[in-house]
């Protein structure tokens, strides 16, 4: 015969200080598991959401990064003609030259400042990057130094404002526009005119690297072989999804702090919860003796207070989901590729609070099951004896 669920819940419920201390142990330990959940899936969508599949990066070879990459303007004059590349509106193939560049600026979070990406490009590559717009100002005039901010920038940075004017290269750029690239990465860089940043940093004829977009996703796997086996070109592509994807090692070492800090966590709470349940068990050695008497077998009583630290460890895992909950949407940053700053957003899915409950019931077996063992294998006289 088991004993009724309403038998714990009462339990529970008169030891109720304890309860919620043991309770926000375990919630702590399954919120900092989940607010590093977080973290890497907020990156993980902004990456994710930044490159497009028919685009093609393509960078000096042996180079993993734009920054450190050197592609020459002839090299992009026998480039844009490969098979593969799609065609304009203009009739010209859809294939940007770019310039990378990094910018120091001062935000009321960092006064120090922090790095940002420059990007000077062609007209093009706008055209393949379609998801992005102006959500205030206009875009800049070729030939002008003039730039748009992402809207991550143009929040978080004062001198980055429309109107105002930032200074890289040989002068002073008005900031005349605001980007919205959704949740891409691209809401972290500056934007300008190829041929007005390149000249500027004296880098004319040799830019950071190229974009091509292919015409279907069979050509853009095609077009990333081709370019990778020329040895005349001397260049390395790879599909702006992967580049993006690679830049998910910036997360890693947090990734993995977080996930030691939630194990160390999770021992001390495995602990707690069976100080508790020991504790629980010294106090009520009575009511065992009377359960016994009463005819529940010792099996009863194991699956009883076992499932009492698995409530225990369910209650834990809630509050864990709700302290967390408050961090979805909240704004911050991480070094990229381009040993730039990158603005995210922590997301925290739905599916966290079974991640959530799964892991608090893991600490809370592991916790309750000697304590549970325990109160089984006490003897009824002895129970009964026991103040």
């Amino acid at each position: 015969m088991a004993i009724p669920i309403a038998y714990n819940i009462r339990n529970l419920v008169v030891r109720k200080t304890t309860t919620i201390m043991t309770a926000l142990g375990i919630a702590l330990t399954v919120a900092v598991l989940l607010a590093i959940l977080a973290l890497v899936n907020g990156l993980r969508t902004t990456l994710e959401t930044s490159g497009d599949p028919l685009n093609v990066l393509v960078m000096r070879k042996g180079a993993d990064s734009e920054l450190v990459s050197v592609v020459l303007r002839s090299q992009f004059q026998d480039l844009k003609f490969k098979a593969g590349i799609a065609t304009g509106k203009d009739g010209q193939p859809m294939a940007s030259l770019e310039v990378i560049t990094i910018l120091i600026l001062s935000s009321v979070e960092n006064p120090i400042g922090a790095n940002l990406t420059v990007r000077g490009l062609l007209e093009a590559g706008k055209g393949m990057r379609p998801d992005l717009h102006i959500i205030q100002g206009r875009w800049y005039q070729p030939g002008q130094r003039e730039v748009v901010v992402g809207k991550s920038i143009a929040g978080r940075f004062p001198d980055a404002q429309i109107g105002k004017k930032i200074h890289f290269g040989r002068g002073d750029w008005e900031v005349v526009g605001v980007l919205d690239a959704g949740r891409g990465a691209q809401n972290s860089e500056i934007w300008g005119d190829y041929y007005q940043v390149a000249s500027d940093l004296q880098r004319v004829e040799a830019a950071s690297s190229t974009l091509v977009h292919a015409t279907d996703a069979v050509a853009a796997k095609a077009l990333v072989e081709s370019i990778n086996d020329d040895q005349r070109l001397g260049l390395h592509a790879v599909s702006e999804k992967d580049y993006f994807g690679l830049q998910m090692r910036g997360a890693a070492p947090i990734e993995y702090t977080g996930f030691f800090v939630s194990i160390i966590m999770a021992i001390g709470s495995c602990f707690a919860a069976m100080n508790t349940m020991y504790a629980a068990v010294a106090r009520r050695a009575r009511e065992i003796g009377t359960l016994r008497v009463l005819g529940f077998s010792k099996g009863s009583i194991l699956v009883s207070f076992f499932l009492e630290s698995v409530m225990l460890a369910v209650l834990g895992g809630v509050l864990g989901f709700l302290l967390v909950l408050p961090l979805n949407g909240i704004s911050t940053e991480i070094g990229n590729g381009n040993f730039a700053e990158m603005a995210f957003n922590f997301h925290v899915a739905p599916q966290f609070l079974l991640v959530g409950l799964v892991f608090a019931i893991v600490l809370g077996s592991l916790g309750g099951l000697f304590p549970a063992s325990n109160a089984a294998r006490k003897e009824i006289l002895t129970a009964l004896r026991e103040v």
